[in-house]
């Protein structure tokens, strides 16, 4: 089998950043460690909002405190700094850590990169710590690192959930194999997005190959009430399950009040929506947390894009809800999770055509081969929008 890189992808991203785990040789800064302890070392947060989203920064804390406790790190140590927009209070936010004394500082939004990137210029002694983004291998600061999971084989199992439901509804008469459509609540149609609904949408039609996907954006990465007004929206125009790439579980409540169902991202959702939540796609963020602060307390480099996925426990998918799910439906994710642990399952697989968002080139993935996903920096870089799948908002 042959694997693909998309060939527009030279025209959107900077091919020389270090491959996800590796580190670069430093340029500018280093460790300052002597005398750092577990008992001493200060960690600063900067979070797009807060642990009640019961989504996106309520997992990145959980994994906080996982961190905390693996390393025996008291709670008075960590500072965190909750519902900093993507604006120039990050900055102030991040200056406030830097006078609280942190010696290594986590931005867990997109639109926190060029703070941070200015932050780590300025101030080489701490180590900055950015998620999702993709400017530490271009910026030449040792001191600076980007770090993602591989979300999307969370996402591709997730969505193989998804087919099977929606083969038992066209099984069943609920629907037909041409009404099997799913509804995705999109914060952006950033990389990040894209790559998450493509797995999504790749997983179900691995299974229920009649399905389709239809998307609305936010342009919010929390707005609880306006995610359910998008998956309500959707649900008018014949979605009958709703996935999300949004922090709140609104989408979730939506479906189950339409009595259709739902899968969701970052947290078990089945407690919102008992009757609609099949399972949801979540990263382990405790991982990378602990490998950042380990390293600082070692005296070691951190790798500059740093990115680890199922066979390292870095994401993983929620329990599966029986009591909406298809029948057969563990026994199928347990086989496809060995595939993607042992390569024989690539997520980004073809048959598929697509555009890509940005440059608007197409491209051809044929049967046997596939795209790979964070093999050259750790932020996703998939931008296409792939057949099967329509942006009602494009």
């Amino acid at each position: 089998m042959k694997k693909l890189l998309a060939l527009v992808l030279a025209l959107v991203m900077v091919l020389s950043f270090a491959a996800c785990g590796e580190s670069e040789a430093p340029e500018q800064g280093g460790n300052e460690t002597e005398g750092l302890t577990a008992e001493n070392i200060k960690i600063g947060f900067v979070h797009v909002s807060d642990p009640s989203d019961m989504g996106y920064t309520y997992n990145h804390d959980l994994g906080t405190w996982k961190m905390a406790e693996n390393l025996g790190i008291s709670e008075d140590q960590i500072i965190n700094k909750y519902n900093i927009g993507e604006d120039e209070g990050c900055a102030t936010a991040i200056e406030e850590l830097v006078e609280a004394g942190c010696n290594i500082i986590f931005a867990t939004s997109f639109g926190h990169g060029d703070y941070m990137t200015e932050a780590a210029a300025a101030h080489p002694e701490i180590q900055f710590c950015h998620a999702t983004g993709a400017q530490a291998a271009a910026s030449g600061l040792s001191n600076y690192h980007n770090y993602f999971t591989s979300i999307y084989e969370a996402r591709y199992l997730a969505g193989v959930a998804a087919g099977l439901k929606l083969n038992e509804m066209i099984e069943n008469g609920t629907i037909t194999a041409d009404e099997a459509v799913i509804g995705y609540v999109a914060a952006f149609y950033f990389e990040e997005v894209i790559s998450g609904f493509s797995a999504f949408y790749l997983g179900a039609r691995s299974v229920c190959p009649s399905a389709t996907m239809i998307t609305l954006k936010a342009d919010s990465w929390s707005d609880p009430v306006k995610e359910g007004q998008i998956a309500q929206s959707l649900i008018d125009q014949g979605a009958v399950l709703i996935s999300q790439h949004s922090d709140n579980p609104s989408p979730a409540t939506t479906a189950e009040a339409a009595g259709l169902f739902h899968c969701g991202y970052n947290s078990d959702m089945a407690s919102a929506a008992p009757a609609a939540s099949i399972i949801s796609a979540r990263a382990d963020w405790s991982i990378y947390l602990t490998y950042a602060v380990e390293c600082v307390l070692n005296g070691e480099e951190i790798a500059t894009d740093w990115c680890e996925g199922f066979n390292e426990g870095a994401n993983f998918v929620s329990p599966l809800n029986t009591a909406v799910a298809a029948p057969g439906t563990q026994e199928k994710l347990d086989e496809v999770a060995e595939g993607l642990k042992d390569g024989s399952v690539h997520v980004f697989a073809g048959p598929w055509t697509g555009v890509h968002v940005w440059t608007g080139e197409s491209f051809e993935c044929a049967e046997g081969e596939w795209v790979e996903e964070s093999e050259t920096q750790s932020a996703p870089y998939f931008g296409y929008i792939i057949d099967g799948i329509t942006r009602l908002d494009a």
